[in-house]
């Protein structure tokens, strides 16, 4: 038995193709998931050009669909049951996935907004609480209006923070007054008041302006590098009061904040934008959007059957 996916394949123009490969054998403490729609992720992007993901292996991370087959240790959800979560080889039609790499999707939640939230949402969630987020923090968001962007500029202003979003021009910052930030620039621009946390997803000169930016005992929470450019910190600009750069990766099981994340965007409290969303075939006509940065909010892959094709005229569905 076999199932359809997207593997890492650099010789093919976006470094991905539609392959079978081996139907998943789940292990004791994993479920069995039938994949409806999948995530893509700038990391997803990097993953398959840079090594990290080997030739042949099934790409991505986040996941949504119905339960197939429960967990054979009588843990986690039951068949039948609407899931989303983070795993590795995410983008197949069907995943092995750890019962601690999910939680269950509050009914009224459509999967497609689901599947957004797994990457970005728990990257700002995780980010902003390891920086030492509350109510009386200056928060700073750079390239707000990506995915974790966007999670990060409403959770902080949930929090009671003052937020300030950061983007790349004024098309790009549509919607992010609406979502909590109290400031909205274009790059760092008119940014005068020292701020408490950076959470960055741009790096290279922009981070190193956030650092001058911040405030002694402040943190800066590297969650991404979408500009592909080198951070220069002039010397001694290290030296001075205590403050933190921190490096940022999503470890452990992620099934409590994924409830948590999903909870808030059922009830209306966290809202997800999906800028681009359509059949898997096209990934790469999604890929180029995204790394175009094109896109604001989330690119959402349909899983369905067709094979990897050129670019069709509209990439709404």
């Amino acid at each position: 038995m076999s199932v359809r996916a997207l593997v890492v394949d650099p010789s093919a123009s976006a470094a991905v193709r539609l392959a079978e490969v081996p139907d998943p054998v789940p292990g004791p403490d994993q479920v069995l998931v039938d994949v409806s729609h999948a995530s893509l992720n700038y990391g997803d992007l990097n993953d398959a050009r840079s090594g990290r993901v080997p030739l042949g292996a099934v790409l991505g991370s986040d996941a949504a669909g119905v339960v197939v087959q429960a967990a054979a240790d009588g843990t986690g959800p039951a068949v039948g049951t609407q899931v989303v979560a983070l795993t590795t080889g995410a983008f197949a039609e069907r995943v092995a996935i750890d019962v601690g790499a999910l939680a269950e999707v509050p009914k009224g939640l459509d999967l497609a907004k689901a599947v957004a939230l797994p990457v970005a949402g728990v990257a700002a969630l995780r980010s902003l609480r390891a920086a030492g987020l509350g109510p009386d923090k200056r928060v700073l968001v750079t390239g707000a209006s990506g995915g974790v962007g966007r999670f990060a500029v409403q959770l902080a202003a949930r929090a009671g923070a003052h937020v300030t979003a950061s983007v790349g021009s004024a098309a790009r910052g549509e919607g992010l007054a609406e979502a909590g930030a109290d400031e909205v620039l274009i790059g760092l621009e008119g940014l005068r008041r020292p701020v408490d946390v950076v959470i960055d997803s741009v790096g290279g000169p922009q981070l190193v302006a956030a650092w001058n930016l911040l405030a002694p005992g402040g943190s800066v929470q590297s969650v991404g590098w979408t500009s592909g450019e080198p951070a220069a910190f002039p010397p001694y600009a290290t030296v001075g009061p205590a403050k933190s750069l921190t490096s940022f990766v999503i470890e452990g099981d992620v099934g409590a904040d994924l409830a948590v994340l999903t909870g808030l965007a059922a009830e209306g409290s966290l809202t997800v934008e999906i800028g681009w969303q359509g059949s898997w075939a096209r990934f790469e006509e999604a890929a180029e959007a995204l790394r175009g940065r094109r896109i604001s909010g989330k690119a959402v892959l349909e899983v369905a059957s067709g094979q990897l094709q050129a670019p069709l005229p509209s990439p709404q569905d």
